[in-house]
């Protein structure tokens, strides 16, 4: 690949000037479930660290799995009495 000095970038790139592209390169990364998550700012700046993130959705899953755990346990009585 041909080094340009230049500081500013190019009107227009050629193909060839972007040297040969290595398919699956991140593959391997990619099949380990690597994943990113943009928050919102008002939102990152409600938790000082990933650590934090992850406590809150794992008590928000917590919190959600018992709630639809109780609705799976409903005998259906409510809908008899109307």
């Amino acid at each position: 690949m041909k080094t340009v000095k230049h500081e500013e970038m190019r009107k227009e790139y050629r193909r060839e000037d972007l040297g040969k592209g290595i398919r699956g390169k991140y593959f391997e990364e990619y099949k380990k479930g690597t994943n990113l998550v943009l928050l919102s700012p008002d939102v990152a700046a409600a938790f000082p660290d990933e650590a934090s993130v992850n406590e809150a959705l794992r008590s928000l899953l917590k919190v959600a799995q018992q709630s639809i755990g109780l609705t799976k346990r409903s005998s259906g009585r409510a809908k008899a009495r109307h």
